[in-house]
């Protein structure tokens, strides 16, 4: 099968430009080819844009807040201006606060930590482990896989409706998988919580860099995300929404900046004035340049245009699944099934294969990066195979042999750096290694999958 390519659709616009294009890598079979980053749902490569952006900036770096020299209070412009694209960028209401974190987890655990002590949260258990896993001080519900989006709302109003007792809620729910690609009602969970007085907060990890994402619109009360999915690299991630039980917690982490006024006690203790402002969680230095990277990364996706990106995605999407259902050996997994939109992020079993030998298999012969294992959203993933709970399923597992079950999966994920010749060596070569069947050349070592140089020369 010949993939569509987007310059015979002249409506389809060109990926956007990101760095490692042109880097090469070696295979094992010899010589080099160009590296096919196909693990977006991981890591997103940083936009040049983003690079440049940040290069131009970096001589000018300076500490940020309070500092009275001209690069200090150009840092702190740059910082506070990027707060306020992030909150641009998301559609946030007047009165929403732009929290700048580490990652979608250190989001997540940033909400965990404020939620009112008598709250109760409720989790489906398809959620990756970074909304799946923080809430260990909260009364938490876990909410079976539903099998389609009308399920998923029924279910939450059913376990909200019957809630003991009735108090503080908050549901959290992720916008896009990280396993299936699979969109989820967002909007109408929203109205489900708000329904029966619950709060919810939306997991956009996957979402943010594939779909514009709207506050105001989906109704959420906050949006977590992290910038290195979102084709800005070091290390920064933004909760932003509601302000009231983020100023009504102590602060997430103590120290300097998330303090007003210290002082000492009579009694030889500390007095502490925190501020009610987003500082209050943001306690220590600054990453300037993460934050700035995201902000330059929420520019650069909005003035390319979300309508365009979304409509080349869905060209991209639609060519992996119709040649991956060429091959019958081939199993995609679904939780809703074939017709449900989804971003581009595909998981699949090759029957015969284990898949950590398959992923292997694709980056030692065909320069080609893929992720195997299951994708830090276990239960969901076990659900899908049919496993044992029991099972690891990593890397290093009990191998699956010819006919066998494979305990973990393969996923395949693409974005807007992504160009039509990526997909098309991905599509070939997973064609070329079924029809080949030889995953006997590949071996465990050290929790990798990795060439068996002796069983290749054979």
């Amino acid at each position: 099968m010949s993939v569509f390519t987007a310059a015979a659709d002249q409506s389809l616009c060109a990926p956007l430009p990101v760095l490692g294009k042109d880097v090469t890598v070696p295979l094992v079979t010899g010589g080099e080819v160009t590296y096919a980053a196909l693990d977006y749902a991981a890591s997103a490569p940083a936009l040049q844009r983003v690079w440049d952006d940040v290069a131009a900036y970096a001589p000018y770096y300076g500490s940020v807040h309070r500092g009275a020299g001209y690069l200090s209070q150009l840092s702190t412009d740059l910082f506070e201006n990027s707060r306020a694209t992030v909150a641009e960028f998301l559609g946030c209401r007047a009165d929403d606060q732009v929290i700048f974190t580490r990652s979608t987890t250190d989001s997540l655990n940033l909400l965990a930590a404020v939620v009112p002590a008598d709250c109760q949260v409720f989790v489906y258990e398809t959620e990756h482990h970074a909304s799946l896993l923080p809430w260990r001080d909260a009364r938490v519900t876990y909410l079976n896989a539903p099998r389609t989006p009308a399920q998923a709302v029924e279910t939450l109003e059913r376990a909200l409706a019957d809630r003991d007792p009735y108090g503080p809620a908050l549901v959290c729910v992720t916008g896009a998988s990280n396993v299936t690609g699979e969109l989820w009602p967002v909007r109408e969970l929203a109205a489900a919580a708000h329904a029966h007085g619950a709060r919810i907060v939306l997991d956009a990890a996957q979402l943010a860099p594939h779909h514009p994402v709207d506050i105001a619109e989906l109704d959420v009360d906050w949006v977590a995300f992290s910038g290195h999915k979102l084709y800005a690299p070091f290390g920064s991630g933004v909760l932003a929404g509601r302000a009231d039980w983020l100023q009504d917690a102590e602060p997430y982490l103590a120290g300097g900046g998330a303090s007003r006024k210290v002082a000492r006690r009579t009694d030889g203790g500390v007095d502490v004035e925190w501020h009610s402002t987003a500082a209050r969680h943001e306690a220590g230095s600054p990453n300037v340049i993460g934050v700035y990277s995201i902000a330059s990364a929420c520019k650069a996706l909005t003035e390319a245009g979300f309508d365009d990106l979304v409509a080349r995605e869905q060209h991209l999407v639609a060519a992996v699944r119709a040649g991956l259902a060429d091959v019958p050996e081939v199993k995609v997994l679904s939780l809703f099934g074939d017709d449900a939109p989804r971003v581009g992020v595909i998981s699949f079993v090759v029957e015969g294969w284990n898949s950590s030998h398959f992923a292997a298999a694709l980056s030692a012969e065909y320069g080609i990066g893929v992720r195997d294992g299951l994708f830090c959203a276990h239960p969901l993933v076990r659900t899908l195979l049919g496993s044992d709970p029991q099972e690891v399923g990593e890397c290093g597992a009990p191998e699956a042999g010819p006919g066998e079950r494979s305990l973990n999966a393969i996923r395949v994920s693409f974005g807007a750096g992504t160009p039509d010749e990526h997909i098309e060596r991905f599509l070939g070569a997973v064609k070329e290694l079924v029809n080949e069947g030889a995953q006997w050349k590949y071996r465990t070592e050290g929790g990798r999958c990795v060439p068996d140089r002796g069983a290749a020369q054979l």
